[in-house]
């Protein structure tokens, strides 16, 4: 097994840019911006002696709420190499929510772009701290935030209370490279350097706290299961906010020296002219990131040839669209990872030499130095191969807890170590997982353990649908029933008695959804999962529905 690499983020990217200074580490096609790994290292060193100028020590932390921004990939390795915690914020969040996460994170400091589809991050922040208007940048006292000093806008205006992000490189000329390196020569590879806040699919959102060795460790055996090397070219779409856009795009391409081509805001043709026009090699994605490429009406034209690799993550995988992905994209050595953020993120992943049958029907095996079990639900005990349980595991990649939440963090993590992920699992004889639902997720029908994830797969075979989500509600006679929601193919139109006719005689009389809904889109998080517990609010309201029902 090979052994575990102990190095921080910034020395990470400095070794990688002594290597091969000349190489490409970073291109914004869109923005003709275009960046050596020396080039890249020399800026990063720039901002991490800006932050030190404002006062930020190591251990501090450094909230970023921005879109892919050339800024958040330089603030990720710049506090990489100071020692400050990165915390990442969701760019779907609200007043109430950005207050929460500040108070809860005692955030020092925040770097933010000014607005995103139409909401104003500047607005909400001076709604929040109506003092931030009349302070003198770097000299904030607010007393619901009583951590936060520092506010640092992304863009040439000057706003109230706020640096600009040329302020802050201007400030990185007083502090020393001296002073620099004995920052960084002061860090532990053990040290928390990454906070981010469960994406809230359920309850408050809580942080996670990923070490160094947590992230750069995961993002080397992810790199590994791509075959990922220098020579690779990397299309990024999905948000840096969430581990998979830090973890296994960012920091898996840095830890080989491959070139990040991230796309800003996600958008399926600026996707497919980025994989074309840079000869992209890799192309990470949710699968409705996926759907809708596949579904552009030009995505014909597109030359893709270039395509090898990628991953498929952060919700389920339908097993019709891994195969086009294969054939009409081309990236034959496309991999399915699974995991979540408490796992920095990844717990398994396909290899690029698994045949189709292991790519599309399970989520791979556990990576090099990581422990993976099935266990009965609610209990430490093992379950035999082939029976399905809760996915557990252990090593490296487990967080450090939840931030200030020591009884979620025990609730989560047992003595010895093993995180429970709430995630239901059957593992073969090889070590191949198949996700088959969440804890929360399975509904039970009248004393019948139903799996919405079967009759998902079930239902994309429907030649009319594009995209499905089976929830549970509940029911005064069976305790709960099947609701689907359908999202159909352009053009298509079907009925609740079409689809309920398709399921007869092919699945159980139990699995055959009572409820159908067609709908456009789901109610989503800002990384792509589709938040269940609305569909099933929804549902509540729509078919009205009430939880007093009799188990």
């Amino acid at each position: 097994m090979a052994e575990l690499m102990n190095v921080t983020v910034g020395r990470l990217l400095e070794e990688v840019a002594r290597k091969q200074p000349s190489h490409e580490a970073v291109v914004y096609p869109d923005r003709g911006l275009r960046y050596t790994y020396q080039q890249f290292d020399d800026l990063c060193r720039q901002v991490a002696k800006g932050f030190m100028k404002l006062g930020v020590e190591r251990g501090e932390h450094v909230a970023i709420w921005s879109t892919n921004m050339p800024e958040w990939l330089t603030s990720q390795f710049a506090t990489g190499k100071m020692g400050a915690v990165l915390v990442t914020v969701n760019t779907n969040y609200r007043t109430a929510e950005l207050e929460y996460l500040l108070k809860q994170s005692d955030s020092t400091t925040i770097v933010l772009m000014d607005e995103f589809r139409g909401a104003s991050y500047t607005e909400m922040l001076y709604e929040i701290i109506p003092e931030l208007k009349t302070a003198e940048p770097g000299k904030l006292q607010s007393k619901k935030l009583p951590y936060l000093k520092n506010v640092v806008f992304l863009g040439d205006e000057r706003k109230p209370g706020m640096y600009t992000w040329a302020d802050l490189l201007e400030m990185g000329d007083q502090v020393t490279d001296a002073e620099l390196n004995e920052r960084m020569s002061s860090l532990e590879p053990d040290d928390v350097i990454n906070m981010q806040y469960t994406s809230g699919t359920t309850g408050f959102p809580k942080g996670v706290m990923l070490t160094h060795n947590n992230l750069v460790n995961n993002a080397i055996n992810i790199a590994e299961c791509m075959n990922l090397t220098a020579d690779d070219r990397m299309c990024i779409p999905v948000p840096f906010f969430h581990c998979f856009g830090c973890v296994l795009g960012t920091m898996a391409c840095v830890t080989v020296g491959a070139t990040m081509i991230p796309v800003q805001e996600f958008d399926p043709k600026q996707v497919l002219q980025a994989v074309q026009d840079e000869k992209c090699t890799a192309l990470h994605g949710v699968p409705t990131m996926f759907i809708a490429e596949l579904n552009d009406k030009e995505f014909e034209k597109y030359n893709l040839s270039s395509l090898r690799t990628g991953i498929m993550a952060g919700s389920n995988c339908p097993i019709e669209v891994m195969k086009a992905v294969i054939e009409r994209m081309g990236a034959s050595e496309i991999t399915i990872a699974y995991g979540q953020t408490e796992s920095s993120p990844v717990i398994t992943q396909t290899r690029v030499n698994d045949s189709l049958e292991r790519r599309v029907e399970t989520v791979g095996r556990a990576l090099p130095n990581v422990e993976v079990k099935i266990v009965e639900p609610g209990t430490e005990k093992e379950v035999p191969r082939g029976v399905q349980g809760e996915l557990c595991t252990r090593g490296y990649h487990v967080m450090k807890g939840y931030y200030k939440n020591p009884d979620a963090t025990s609730a989560a993590i047992s003595e010895d170590g093993w995180l429970h992920t709430g995630d239901l699992a059957v593992m073969d004889k090889e070590g191949y997982c198949r996700i088959t639902g969440r804890l929360k997720d399975m509904i039970i029908r009248g004393g019948e353990n139903v799996y919405p994830r079967e009759i998902e797969e079930f239902l994309y075979q429907h030649p009319k649908v594009l995209d499905v989500q089976v929830v549970g509600v509940p029911d005064p006679k069976f305790g709960e029933e099947v609701s689907a929601w359908i999202v159909l193919k352009e053009g298509e139109s079907a009925t609740s008695d079409e689809i309920r006719n398709y399921c007869k005689g092919k699945i159980s009389r139990h699995k055959i959804p009572r409820y159908i809904e067609f709908v456009s889109e789901y109610p989503m998080t800002a990384s792509g999962k589709i938040q269940k517990f609305k569909l099933r609010e929804i549902a509540m309201g729509r078919f009205n529905l009430t939880e007093s029902a009799e188990v």
